[in-house]
């Protein structure tokens, strides 16, 4: 679906989500930071709280010359230190990148009135959750082989995160409906794709080319994220 530029906010009467739109804000610029966007829209007047048992969702409503958006996410853990074994904590935290995730590759597309799809927001999505949870962004060097440079420990702590993200993971929809199909594929295109850059970058140290490799799948279409994984 094509989506045009001009985006405006619901109306509505969200809450001020102040933990919630710090960190969603800092989620944000990690990753215009990373794939080298424009700095995008301010996230402060798009963002509400999911009510009850609510997961994220980025609603949109389009017309011939607009795109309206509105990004539901769940309250946070007021625990300051993450435990990525805090299945509760972590599922939050996850559903809140996955939302900013979805708001800047659409808002990014639609401003280079780009189409997208479901499949594609999500594939992107799984993977800037293993981005943000690991660390990559803001951590690793820009140079290749730099000396003090621990591989393996950086391989372990990148195995780790993909394992609980990728392998360690359930679903809320059922495997036969649509919106299951497409998370579980979304999940495995993601964990194939990690799974390369702990091979071919992070086990040498290549941080800069795995910005590179990251950025050009970034700008990928679904089925060339779907090959490139």
């Amino acid at each position: 679906m094509s989506h045009d530029s001009n985006a405006n906010p619901l109306v509505g009467n969200g809450i001020a989500l102040v933990r919630e739109l710090s960190i969603a804000k800092r989620v944000q610029a990690a990753l215009e930071r990373l794939y080298q966007l424009p700095v995008g829209l301010d996230l402060a007047p798009f963002l509400r709280r999911a009510e009850g048992d609510e997961r994220e969702a980025l609603l949109v409503r389009e017309s011939d010359e607009s795109m309206e958006l509105s990004l539901r996410v769940p309250e946070l853990s007021q625990s300051r230190a993450f435990d990525l074994e805090d299945g509760k904590s972590l599922d939050a935290l996850c559903q809140l990148i996955e939302g900013v995730s979805h708001f800047v590759y659409l808002t990014n597309r639609a401003e280079a009135q780009r189409e997208t799809t479901q499949l594609e927001l999500e594939v992107q999505a799984e993977v800037d959750k293993y981005i943000v949870l690991s660390a990559s962004v803001g951590e690793a060097r820009e140079t290749s082989g730099a000396s003090g440079s621990r591989p393996f420990d950086r391989v372990a702590r990148s195995q780790r995160v993909r394992e609980r993200l990728f392998d360690r993971v359930t679903y809320v929809h059922h495997a036969h409906t649509d919106e299951g199909q497409r998370y579980r594929a979304a999940n495995e295109c993601a964990r194939r794709f990690v799974r390369r850059l702990e091979r071919e970058f992070i086990a040498h140290c290549r941080f800069g080319e795995m910005h590179t490799e990251l950025r050009r799948f970034y700008r990928m279409g679904q089925a060339d994220k779907l090959r490139a994984a």
